[in-house]
């Protein structure tokens, strides 16, 4: 990111801007070159016979041979030992509100320091960070920020989290949890945006080092992944399960796409599923598709399906539920499920208001889940 971008981005959102964030930001990026790749030994591999390796970080399992990669193109076996080729390689740093995330019930009004790396472990058709998540990390530009720097910058300029977004971070697994466990060090917390394809041991060991996941459940249908997200559903319902049973804050995206995954019965079901499996108290945001990448042949969302899509969900029994995408919408509000009060009120990703009190509804004292401080 260039300084003036920053500055005004930092500007916009009110921000006041430390010396350490300040230097990282002008720092320019290194064109990518495969001599400026890491090459820092992975976790969540096996060793084989004649060099080979298999990956057990997600579902995938690949097996490679030497000098082979994994699908996500950032992990390679080099001569049996597998390395991850994008260990402090950040190819982007922003600051954005919490809310963009998006996280509606962590910190809200918040800014958080952004950071991602090249790769990841799905191709979802619908990909709107399409050139930096299905590219190689020798095709993209990229600044050294080591785990320290990131903690130390967010820390001096008194960001309360860093999240780890953008592209897929379950793909630069190592590079978040030494950043979150550098971070939590200095009293900022981690929050991570997946699409939740990956295996239960390495999403234990991430839950103990960060503070909330957002879920981008893509679809509620193992033939829609397969065609639209070429990975399997199964694995990332495991995940939200985990994530929900565990100390974690989470929340979920669903993107409604015309015709493909927007029908109501499909959405009672997924409503079911959260109710039954997590919680009511799980917020569940329904986000406007916008057509891009390799789908662009279907329209926008209609604005009256997701408010149908949230109908449904609220009357299988969750309490918060959002239309997302969809600036201005009174479905980007908070109500409390005892009053009816709004006690958060938003303008996009900005909070105007808030009437929540020990994480209590001010008026009526019913209690509104989440992490409020």
């Amino acid at each position: 990111m260039k300084r003036r971008r920053f500055l005004r981005d930092a500007a916009g959102a009110g921000l006041a801007l430390g010396s350490g964030l300040a230097s990282l930001s002008a720092a320019p990026p290194l064109p990518g070159r495969d001599s400026d790749l890491s090459r820092v030994e992975a976790k969540y591999y096996r060793k084989l016979p004649d060099r080979e390796i298999e990956c057990l970080l997600c579902p995938r399992l690949c097996r490679l041979g030497d000098r082979e990669r994994g699908y996500c193109g950032v992990r390679e076996n080099v001569g049996g030992t597998y390395i991850t080729l994008v260990y402090g390689k950040v190819c982007s740093f922003n600051v954005d509100p919490i809310e963009k995330k998006p996280f509606f019930h962590f910190l809200p009004g918040t800014p958080a320091l952004s950071v991602a790396t090249v790769g990841c472990n799905v191709n979802c058709k619908f990909c709107q960070n399409w050139e930096i998540s299905q590219v190689r990390p020798e095709q993209v530009a990229h600044r050294d920020m080591s785990p320290e720097a990131v903690a130390r910058a967010a820390a001096e300029v008194r960001y309360p989290s860093i999240a780890y977004t953008y592209t897929e971070p379950t793909v630069f697994i190592e590079y978040m949890m030494d950043t979150a466990a550098a971070a939590r060090k200095r009293n900022v917390r981690s929050v991570v945006v997946t699409g939740g394809h990956i295996n239960p041991e390495p999403l234990r060991d991430l839950l103990e080092a960060v503070d909330a996941v957002k879920v981008d459940l893509k679809g509620f249908t193992q033939d829609f992944y397969t065609k639209y997200v070429r990975g399997e559903l199964r694995p990332v319902l495991d995940a939200i399960r985990a994530v929900g049973r565990s100390p974690a804050w989470l929340e979920i995206v669903y993107l409604v796409i015309p015709t493909l995954n927007d029908r109501e019965a499909l959405i009672r079901k997924m409503a079911g599923w959260v109710r039954d499996e997590v919680g009511t108290d799980v917020p569940v945001h329904f986000s406007r598709f916008m057509p891009m990448y390799l789908l662009k042949n279907l329209p926008p969302t209609p604005v009256s399906t997701l408010e149908r899509a949230r109908e449904a969900a609220l009357d299988e029994g969750l309490k918060f539920v959002y239309v997302g995408n969809v600036p201005g919408h009174p479905a980007e509000n908070t109500f409390c499920p005892g009053c009816g009060q709004t006690v958060i009120e938003r303008a996009g990703y900005r909070v105007r208001e808030t009437h929540i009190e020990k994480g209590r509804c001010d008026k009526c004292g019913e209690t509104i889940a989440g992490v409020w401080t």
